[in-house]
C-alpha cells in the first residue's frame, strides 16, 4: 500500500513539473522574450564589401535615425524592428574603440528596411546615445549608434522591439585588462628586411586572445586589424573600462644590430600604491623572458614619446619583445611558435598578477 501511495505521489509531482514547464515555455513563446546575441569589436569578422561606411558622421548623414528623447518612460533604449525581423537575425556589436553600438540585422527579406528607419524613431533611455545612422548593404541592415562612453549591453527582443540596457564594464566583469598592440595602418613601427613591427604586435595580440578567451578575464583590445587608433583613444579605453592594467606590445630596434633582448617600459609619472606600473613591467619582463628563454635588458622609464604609457591612469607597461634590427631575433620574431611563447609569457604575467604573485 505504501509503495502504491508513493508511486501516486511521484506521478502527481511529475505531472505538476511538466505542466509548469510547459506553461513557462508557452508564456515565453507567446511573449517572444529572447536575449539577442552580442559580439565584441575584436570578434567581428566581415568582408570589405559588407563593411558599413563609417567615414560619414551619423549626425550629418541622410540615413539619420531619429531619437525621440521625449519618450523615455523606460530604463531601456528601445529600437523598433520591422515585422519580418526575427530575434536570431539580430546581433549586437560592441565597437568599444569607437564608442559605438552596432545592431546588425541579417534577413532574407530586406524590402522596406530603409524606409522603415526613415519613418520610425528609436526611444527610451537615450541619455547615453549621441546619434544614430542606418545603412543597408546586401542582406544586412546596420544600425550604428554613437555613445557617450564605453559600455557592455544587456538586451531583450520582445514584440518586435529590441530593448538595450547600457551597463558599465565593471558591473559585468570583475577582472578587466586592456591589450594594446602598438602601431598599425601607416605606422609600421620598426622595419627590417620587409618585416613590419605592426604585424608582429598584432600576431601576439591574436595569440593572447585565444588564451584569455578561456578565462574569466575580460580583455579589451585597442586593435585587432591593421588600424591605428590615436594614442589618446588607446589610453581612454583603459580609463573608460576601469581596467586593472594596460599592457602595450612593442618591438625594439636600433642602429646597432648587435643589440638584442627584452625590456619593459613603465609609467613613472603616475604612482599607484600596491600593484602599480613598475610591478607590472617587472612581472611582464620576467615572464616573457622565461617563456622565450631570452635575455632581460631590465626596466626602463617611459620617455616623452611613450604617450600611451605616460598618460595612463591605471597600471601600465609596454613589453618590448625583441630587436627586429638584430638578425637572430628578427628570424625568431617571424616564427609562429616564438610568437606563441611571447604570448604565453604575457598571459602568465597577467595570471600571476591576479593571483598576487608579484
Amino acid at each position: 500500500m505504501q509503495q502504491n501511495k508513493l508511486m501516486k505521489v511521484t506521478a502527481v509531482y511529475c505531472i505538476l513539473f511538466v505542466a509548469i514547464t510547459m506553461s513557462a515555455m508557452l508564456y515565453y513563446s507567446a511573449n517572444k522574450i529572447v536575449v539577442v546575441a552580442d559580439v565584441a569589436q575584436d570578434e567581428v569578422i566581415r568582408s570589405a564589401q559588407e563593411e558599413p561606411d563609417t567615414s560619414v558622421p551619423a549626425a550629418v548623414d541622410e540615413n539619420h535615425i531619429t531619437i525621440d528623447r521625449e519618450r523615455h518612460n523606460t530604463s531601456y533604449f528601445c529600437i523598433p524592428m520591422p515585422d519580418t525581423v526575427k530575434a536570431e537575425e539580430v546581433t549586437l556589436e560592441n565597437h568599444y574603440m569607437d564608442q559605438e553600438l552596432w545592431v546588425s540585422i541579417q534577413s532574407k527579406n530586406m524590402e522596406g528596411y530603409d524606409t522603415f528607419y526613415e519613418n520610425t524613431s528609436v526611444y527610451g533611455n537615450s541619455q547615453n546615445v549621441l546619434d544614430g545612422h542606418f545603412e543597408v548593404i546586401s542582406d544586412r541592415t546596420y544600425l550604428r549608434f554613437s555613445l557617450a562612453d564605453v559600455y557592455e549591453y544587456r538586451s531583450i527582443f520582445e514584440d518586435q522591439t529590441l530593448y538595450v540596457e547600457f551597463v558599465p564594464s565593471k558591473e559585468v566583469y570583475e577582472k578587466i585588462i586592456v591589450v594594446d598592440p602598438a602601431y598599425g595602418a601607416g605606422d609600421n613601427g620598426v622595419t627590417a628586411g620587409g618585416i613590419l613591427s605592426k604585424n608582429i604586435t598584432l600576431d601576439i595580440a591574436k595569440a593572447l586572445k585565444t588564451r584569455f578567451d578561456e578565462t574569466d578575464i575580460k580583455v579589451y583590445y585597442t586593435r585587432m586589424d591593421d588600424s591605428n587608433p590615436a594614442a589618446q583613444n588607446r589610453v581612454n579605453l583603459a580609463a573608460a573600462t576601469k581596467a586593472d592594467m594596460l599592457i602595450r606590445i612593442e618591438v625594439n630596434g636600433d642602429e646597432n644590430s648587435k643589440l638584442y633582448g627584452t625590456e619593459a617600459v613603465y609609467n613613472s609619472r603616475y604612482f599607484i600604491p600596491g600593484f602599480g606600473s613598475i610591478e607590472l613591467a617587472d612581472i611582464l619582463e620576467r615572464e616573457v623572458v622565461t617563456a622565450i628563454s631570452g635575455k632581460a635588458n631590465g626596466l626602463v622609464e617611459a620617455a616623452i614619446q611613450d604617450e600611451v604609457i605616460n598618460e595612463a591612469t591605471v597600471p601600465a607597461a609596454a613589453i618590448k619583445v625583441g630587436y627586429l634590427t638584430n638578425g637572430q631575433e628578427s628570424i625568431l620574431l617571424q616564427r609562429e611558435d616564438y610568437i606563441n611563447r611571447i604570448a604565453e609569457g604575457i598571459y602568465n604575467a597577467v595570471m600571476k598578477a591576479y593571483e598576487g604573485e608579484v
